[in-house]
Formats: structure tokens, sequence, C-alpha cells
């Protein structure tokens, strides 16, 4: 039997380098672990850009709940505005800034709706009364009243007050499939650090690029 020889870690993940990075996947899991470990609250947070309706730009912060190779998820309401937008207009920015870290992510490319397996079993591991709220509310919808909304939550309580509370149709996830990815790193004098990694479709090979700040 041979010795299993020892994993050989990324030059940049060594040296700090990260503009020697190949692929912006690995890379972007180094930065999203150190700001777990860094970030005093919700490291996760991202930027949401979508397309309204009136063609003008529409901006908000979601947490991403899960990513890997095929893209970068979140859930939501489908009737909330973003759920719309997304639906009419498939295509969507994000951006990540981790403020202890002087770090930012930029994301650019088409959405797709997640699998109803991967929305069950996300919405599983909600808190109760976070399931509870996802029926109750009508997210972007008007809102006559705060008590309004607490006599849909108590609905919904009494009705699911035993079991597990099942997902409700009109709530799922979206897949930032990315086509551009940009990171950047500040430094002193504003002669900051950026690459950005570019493909032409899902499966081609990266390009980088060395940015001017």
């Amino acid at each position: 039997m041979t010795d299993t020889p020892p994993i050989e870690h990324p030059v940049w993940l060594t040296t700090g380098d990260f503009t020697a990075a190949q692929e912006p996947f690995g890379l972007f899991a180094a930065w999203m672990a150190e700001a777990v470990a860094s970030e005093p609250r919700d490291p996760n947070a991202m930027a949401l850009a979508t397309i309204g309706t009136d063609g003008l730009p529409d901006a908000r912060m979601v947490l991403m709940k899960d990513f890997d190779a095929q893209g970068f998820v979140f859930y939501t309401n489908l009737g909330s505005q973003k759920g719309r937008e997304l639906k009419a207009a498939p295509k969507a920015a994000l951006l990540f800034y981790w403020k202890t870290l002087n770090r930012q992510v930029r994301v650019r490319g088409p959405v797709e709706s997640v699998t109803d397996a991967e929305a069950d079993s996300y919405f599983a591991t909600r808190n109760r009364m976070a399931q509870i709220g996802a029926w109750a509310s009508k997210q972007s919808q008007p809102l006559e009243s705060r008590l309004a909304f607490e006599k849909a939550i108590a609905l919904y309580t009494a009705k699911f007050g035993v079991g597990a509370v099942p997902r409700p149709a009109h709530w799922s996830g979206f897949r930032i499939v990315p086509m551009a990815i940009e990171f950047w790193h500040d430094r002193p004098f504003r002669l900051h650090d950026r690459i950005e990694f570019k493909r032409e479709r899902v499966g081609a090979a990266w390009s980088k690029t060395r940015m001017y700040p």
C-alpha cells in the first residue's frame, strides 16, 4: 500500500494572492469562509438587482442560502416584486460586500428556478414561525394594517398547529447562474485589486482578466 499524497492547496490560497486563482468558485468559497469568521452578522447577505416591469433596475438585500458550481440560490415568495420581475426577465446581478474584509464580489447571469425537491428541503430547515410567515405574507402587496398581518399569522398558526408545516406553492427559490464574477479587494490609496472571470455559456471554460481599479 502506498502512502496517500498530501492535498496540495492552490497557490493563491497558500500565498494569499487571490489574483492567482484560476477559477471563481473555489475563490468564492474561501472568501465566504473568511466572511463567516469575521462578519458580525449575515455574511451571506447580498444585494440582488433585477429588471423592473418599467425597465428600470431594482435592488434589495436578500440572503444567499446555497452556492456551488451551478450558482447562487435564494428563496422568496414567487408573487413578490422580485419574484414577478425574475419571471418576466430571468436575469440578475448580485453584490456581496464584506466590510470587515474590505472585499466585494459581483455576479451577473441568467436565473433559473430551483427544483421542488430543493425548495422542500430548504423550507423544512426554516424556523416554524418563518414557515408560518411564508403562508401569511402576501409579500410586496399593500397591507392595510399590522393587525391584519398578525391575524393572518394567527390563522395559519392554528391551521398548522400539529405536525410539519408544508411549503406553500407560491414560495420557492431562484438560482443565479453566473456568466461573470468579479472579485475586488481594497488596497491603500484606492489602488485596489480586481479580477474578473467570464464564460460564454454554462460549462465553458472561464477566462480571467485583471482589471484596473
